[in-house]
């Protein structure tokens, strides 16, 4: 993944912090360390350690979260953001897991749209210190109220991928009901959120998917889960309105003769050929994932009203998370790795 820009990369550069002291609202922790898991220098698993680090700091624009679950993004420990600040410099000892789900232990002094207490989850830019650890702080707007029908495993996994899912068929293809939508990677991270949302926007939904695999798909909401991109289409079959590509690496070449000429063909990995697409008569769309508060309240509002799920591999305490961030146990499962902060 490294080399170009990650699918579920985040791209959002905030300001820094103020140095003001927080206003709590809460009565204050009398310790100020935490346990967390930090990387001291640049690395892979094997260079998360599981110690006591301070508590952080919470600026006049920024809320404090005690964690419960982090969740994991593959990847990120080989991307330079994890490494470095927003201009470029080292920032060592650095904290992973960029999506969590907690509850607000305290705010500063500026911030009044959240209070101490609430149930909220959220994302953490790249070049900011993570969730793995009990206690984040972050800027209010990378906050918003988490969905309480579901569990804080379950919140943690939703944040990046859903929103990849939301901003790729919502707001890039623009899905209208009735719409034929071909996704390629049902089960991925956010492939198992694209089928839902899909589902849930009007389209009629053909998914890929193992063997194994094609009922958990089924019951994400596709209408027909095939083992392949070539067995998408059935002899006289209409071609789709629109495709969507969450595999890694370049779109598969035949993957543009299965959208009709108008069509939206998006992928996510890395742009795709416009030659290609121009042959076609289709539009060729390539995004990298944004932080948007207004859109991870409606995917919130969506899981409340049971019309999204996340898929969940497995969960482990935070004190394993070089295994979190180790190669998956074979046979791999569907679904997100999610590091329990609080059981």
């Amino acid at each position: 993944m490294h080399g170009h820009k990650s699918p579920d990369r985040l791209k959002v550069v905030r300001p820094r912090p103020s140095a003001e002291v927080a206003t709590s609202t809460t009565v204050q922790k009398a310790t100020h360390t935490m346990k967390a898991v930090r990387a001291h220098k640049r690395g892979g698993p094997e260079v998360l350690r599981y110690e006591d680090a301070p508590v952080p700091e919470v600026g006049a624009s920024e809320v404090l979260v005690e964690v419960h679950a982090a969740a994991v993004t593959t990847g990120e420990l080989a991307w330079d953001e994890t490494w470095q600040s927003a201009d470029g410099a080292d920032r060592t000892p650095v904290v992973p897991s960029h999506e969590f789900s907690g509850v607000i232990d305290r705010v500063g002094g500026d911030v009044s749209s959240l209070t101490a207490g609430t149930q909220v989850y959220g994302l953490i830019d790249f070049n900011h210190d993570g969730a793995a650890a009990e206690f984040v702080s972050l800027p209010e707007e990378g906050v918003v109220r988490r969905p309480v029908r579901l569990s804080h495993v379950e919140s943690a996994a939703l944040p990046l991928a859903a929103l990849t899912a939301w901003q790729a068929l919502a707001d890039r293809a623009r899905l209208q009901p009735g719409e034929r939508v071909f996704i390629q990677g049902g089960t991925g991270g956010v492939g198992s959120f694209a089928v839902q949302l899909a589902k849930a926007l009007g389209a009629k939904v053909t998914a890929t998917a193992s063997e194994d695999d094609q009922p958990l798909v089924k019951t994400l909401g596709a209408d027909r889960v095939v083992p392949s991109v070539p067995a998408a289409l059935s002899p006289g079959e209409p071609l789709f309105d629109v495709l969507l590509n969450t595999f890694p690496g370049p779109v598969p070449e035949e993957s543009y003769g299965l959208v009709r000429p108008g069509g939206r063909l998006v992928t996510l990995a890395q742009p795709p050929d416009q030659s290609m697409a121009e042959r076609h008569g289709i539009q060729g769309i390539f995004f990298i994932v944004a932080s948007d508060p207004d859109e991870l309240r409606r995917i919130a509002d969506l899981a409340e009203q049971r019309e999204l799920r996340p898929v969940i591999s497995r969960t482990l305490p935070l004190a394993d998370a070089s295994i979190a961030y180790g190669p998956p146990p074979a046979p791999r499962r569907p679904g997100k790795t999610v590091l329990v902060v609080r059981p």
